[in-house]
């Protein structure tokens, strides 16, 4: 019985990380869609259109939980949140720098 609640809680916990991550790709995809294009080449990004395609198929593929292909989509959305956003909303805001 406990062995089975473990299991059951483990499954739960799964699906709320795995939903958080979908969620942050297509917010992602959003965010992206709505910075200016000119920003992307700016910052020496990939063009706006193939960060959003990025990130729309890497919550896809996180949302259908393909057993490789989903970690490699958890790791483009962390790579945008972490540094394509960040970048691009500093010289978006102005403070430039290196």
């Amino acid at each position: 019985m406990l062995a089975q609640q473990l299991i059951f809680g483990y499954q739960i916990l799964e699906l709320v990380l795995f939903s958080i991550i979908v969620l942050s790709g297509v917010v992602g995809a959003f965010f992206a869609a709505t910075t200016r294009d000119d920003a992307y080449t700016a910052g020496d990004r990939q063009s706006k259109l193939i960060w959003v395609a990025i990130l729309v198929a890497s919550a896809f593929v996180v949302f259908t939980r393909v057993p490789f292909l989903s970690w490699a989509g958890m790791v483009a959305i962390g790579v945008y949140w972490f540094d394509v956003r960040p970048h691009l909303r500093s010289l978006v805001s102005g403070n430039g720098g290196w």
